[in-house]
């Protein structure tokens, strides 16, 4: 395995991008995975029937993947702060990151074979899947304020988020000829059993690109060699610095008000973003099979190409006017698109919201790390701040799959949830209006 040479220093451009480009490497899996072509694939398996017997009680097939989801949150919730004191320990990030990344991608690999017929094998990956991406995002975003300073972090989180934006779509356009084209690939089968051939061998792609372009930021991101023996007393210091840095937030206004607005609105936002292309492939009104697969990865392209403005934007916007104000306007903007996600019916309707979505959620998810980054204390030991951070996160995915899935599984339909997340969001911009500002003014001008 590659191993760096020299240490770059801090705030180096080349640094820099070598930690932003993780997201080129990583942000394929939410994009194709999560978000597009295996929601398609999914819903496709189900077209005849939408349910799955679940020790004799039948669950619907979207209900199912939401609790599937939060189980999985629920184990990156409950490890990520004893790998986070493991790696505070040992001071070697980088291995935990390609614990993650190598169980995640070699898990999407093995959705190759998600059938009907072994639909625990398929969805027992899926759920490896998930733990392995957004378990190494925890040890990813610790590394913002070691690769970059206070004044480079908004730039710096808008740039990991942009070469997402751009690496994801190129292989999901990819993956979308080949799903159009399958003969041109030498995929047998009629256009249904090719199409979802390409389906599967854009899951093998996945895991392939995650793994290899994850090299080049394991290469040169910070790591200190030290041999030392792991005791239990280390296997739960993760735990004790969560309680120490809970205990910190009494003396620090700023973010004991940030957090738990961050922890009402993130669930609002990652639950819609994890459940948006299960909404589109469901409760939207499409002519046919080939329109909605089509329509559906236009919809996610639009989302990804508006997000690449949307986040350069608002870095720019949050530099001007101030981190917080633009949150602000972001949740209430958030909570408007719910409520017109709630009537929409056409093809159309969705992309148009499609296009508003992409505007604000590529902004809020960069301008919420960076604006958490200038918060914390000065400290060495930003992993177990950030795996804080992490697990407020998680554990709101959590409780926002559970409710979705509830809400989903009892009503029969997504809509009905759409409302609960246009409270959150409406709840999270008054919140966000009570965080002193002071604080994040001084950091900009540090």
């Amino acid at each position: 395995m590659l191993k760096s040479p020299f240490p770059l220093k801090k705030g180096s451009k080349k640094l820099i991008n070598a930690w932003a480009f993780y997201d080129w490497a990583n942000s394929v899996y939410p994009l194709v995975i999560s978000s597009t072509i295996f929601p398609i694939y999914y819903g496709t398996l189900f077209d005849d029937i939408n349910t799955i017997s679940f020790f004799d009680f039948p669950i619907k097939n979207t209900a199912v993947i939401s609790f599937v989801i939060a189980a999985a949150f629920i184990i990156v919730a409950l490890s990520s702060p004893i790998l986070s004191g493991i790696a505070d320990y040992l001071g070697n990030k980088v291995k935990f990151m390609k614990f993650y990344v190598y169980m995640g991608s070699f898990s999407c690999i093995a959705l190759y074979w998600f059938e009907v017929d072994n639909i625990y094998f398929g969805l027992f990956f899926y759920f490896l899947a998930l733990i392995g991406f957004w378990g190494g995002l925890v040890f990813y975003n610790s590394y913002l304020p070691e690769v970059a300073y206070p004044d480079q972090q908004d730039r710096s989180s808008a740039r990991g988020f942009s070469f997402g934006y751009v690496g994801s779509v190129s292989l999901l356009l990819f993956n979308l000829f080949m799903i159009m084209n399958p003969k041109l690939f030498g995929i047998p089968g009629n256009e249904n059993e090719s199409s979802m051939i390409a389906m599967r061998y854009s899951f093998i792609l996945v895991g392939v690109w995650w793994v290899l372009f994850s090299q080049y930021s394991f290469y040169y991101l910070p790591r200190v060699r030290i041999k030392k023996k792991i005791s239990s007393h280390v296997i739960w210091n993760g735990y004790r610095e969560l309680r120490n840095v809970w205990k910190l937030l009494k003396n620090e206004l700023a973010l004991k008000r940030y957090l738990p607005a961050f922890f009402i609105y993130s669930t609002a936002l990652q639950t819609v973003i994890l459940i948006a292309a299960y909404f589109g492939e469901e409760e939207i009104l499409w002519p046919d099979a080939t329109e909605k697969t089509i329509g559906l990865i236009v919809s996610i392209l639009l989302i990804q190409l508006v997000g690449i403005i949307g986040a350069y934007f608002t870095a720019r916007a949050s530099e001007k006017f101030g981190s917080i104000p633009i949150l602000i306007i972001i949740n209430i903007s958030w909570a408007i698109i719910c409520l017109i996600a709630y009537h929409i019916k056409s093809p159309l309707e969705f992309y148009v919201t499609a296009c508003f979505v992409g505007l604000f959620m590529g902004g809020v998810q960069a301008l919420s790390r960076s604006t958490y980054s200038r918060l914390i204390p000065k400290t060495n030991n930003t992993t177990s701040f950030f795996s804080f951070y992490d697990v407020s996160e998680k554990i709101g995915i959590v409780i926002g799959m559970i409710i979705f899935g509830i809400l989903d599984q009892y009503t029969g339909n997504m809509r009905s949830s759409i409302i609960f997340f246009f409270i959150l969001f409406f709840i999270g911009a008054i919140m966000l209006n009570r965080v002193p500002r002071d604080k994040l003014s001084k950091n900009i001008l540090a």
